[in-house]
């Protein structure tokens, strides 16, 4: 029987890019979203890619897909969610909320919330709804962000909401342990996160974290994907964050 990866916020960038990845690798795959048209493309495009790796040379099988429209922040519908999967044995949380961002005196009450209930509830109550269905041998992998120590001028609430989900793993990994506990943190990752932004904003924002990063360019979803499929497999590894930025902390001296 193959293993059984729970994706969170599996429709988009970084989320559907550990999808594929993990579907190569031979797992079987659920991804969830709250949005149903953006869901339906997903299992479109991932059925797909799972009917390719079956028509290729590649070693292994392909595993197969499913997915639900969830709602991360809802605490029943996750519940009730994990409760119908049966057997689980790793979970994926790349939910993520409004942005928070900007000068620390213009973000607003509302958006410091909103912020903090889509990401640091939302991982929370995933959490804790995974663990009554999780093989006691799996784990549970968060999706953080680098800008929780990056110390970067208008990004006070978004290094909030980040750096306390961050903090949740070692803990988690102690105190829930065999279960293993980990996150990965990335840089500046080309996915429609950044649709916030204006599309000059944007380029300048990728352009100059290229230039100040000794990989040279902003990451790609592959790249992060990459990253917690070695989290997801290392059983010798847990209350990690894994920073995947192109050595954009080693620039800035951070």
């Amino acid at each position: 029987m193959n293993e059984r990866v729970v994706i969170i916020g599996g429709t988009s960038g970084i989320g559907l890019a550990t999808a594929r990845h993990q579907l190569g690798e031979g797992r079987d795959v659920t991804v969830t979203g709250r949005d149903p048209g953006r869901l339906r493309a997903a299992l479109d495009e991932l059925t797909a890619h799972a009917g390719t790796l079956s028509a290729s040379d590649t070693d292994g099988t392909p595993g197969e897909v499913s997915g639900s429209v969830v709602d991360a922040q809802d605490e029943a519908a996750t519940r009730e969610f994990f409760a119908g999967l049966g057997r689980v044995d790793h979970v994926v949380v790349a939910a993520t909320g409004s942005t928070a961002a900007g000068p620390f005196l213009s973000v607003t009450t509302d958006a410091l919330r909103q912020a903090a209930e889509g990401k640091l509830i939302a991982h929370s109550l995933t959490a804790r709804a995974a663990l009554d269905v999780l093989s006691p041998t799996g784990s549970i992998t968060f999706v953080t962000a680098a800008s929780a120590g990056a110390a970067m001028p208008g990004t006070a609430g978004l290094a909030a909401v980040n750096a306390s989900v961050a903090a949740m793993v070692p803990v988690l990994a102690v105190e829930l342990a065999p279960v293993r506990f980990n996150a990965v943190s990335p840089g500046i990752v080309d996915t429609p996160w950044w649709d916030w932004m204006d599309a000059d904003a944007k380029a300048d924002t990728f352009a100059a974290y290229a230039k100040s990063t000794p990989a040279g360019r902003c990451g790609r979803p592959e790249d992060i994907a990459d990253a917690i499929s070695f989290l997801l497999g290392n059983s010798f590894t847990t209350g990690v964050v894994l920073t995947v930025d192109g050595g954009a902390r080693l620039a800035s001296g951070v």
